[in-house]
């Protein structure tokens, strides 16, 4: 059941991941087109909820989707079971929400 469960929850963080890898690419492309300096791109996101919400939503789903991803290869290929399985799937979460948490942080705080 953990198995179905996990595969589902796979599946609705790439679909929330998406749209939101969308947005960002045209993002990328506009900034990059425009000729956008780092410092005008951090003046538009800093202090800004919506850009806050934007990538942290992308991050949660991000560090969702690859650490269970990571979870099934080590599985496979690695033939990990149990509790190390749990381990590596719960810390390789836990240091993307923080790493990506924290990268938002820095681009969209004042």
């Amino acid at each position: 059941m953990l198995t179905f469960r996990l595969f589902m929850l796979q599946r609705v963080t790439a679909l929330i991941m998406a749209p939101l890898v969308l947005g960002h690419l045209a993002v990328m492309v506009y900034a990059i087109r425009g000729g956008l300096s780092t410092g005008a791109i951090l003046s538009r996101t800093q202090g800004s909820l919506p850009w806050a919400l934007f990538y942290g939503t992308f991050v949660v789903a991000v560090s969702i989707h690859a650490a269970i991803g990571v979870r099934v290869i080590a599985a496979e290929i690695l033939h990990m079971r149990g509790l190390l399985l749990d381990a590596l799937s719960w810390a390789l979460c836990a240091f993307l929400l923080f790493a990506g948490l924290r990268a938002v942080l820095s681009v969209t705080a004042l």
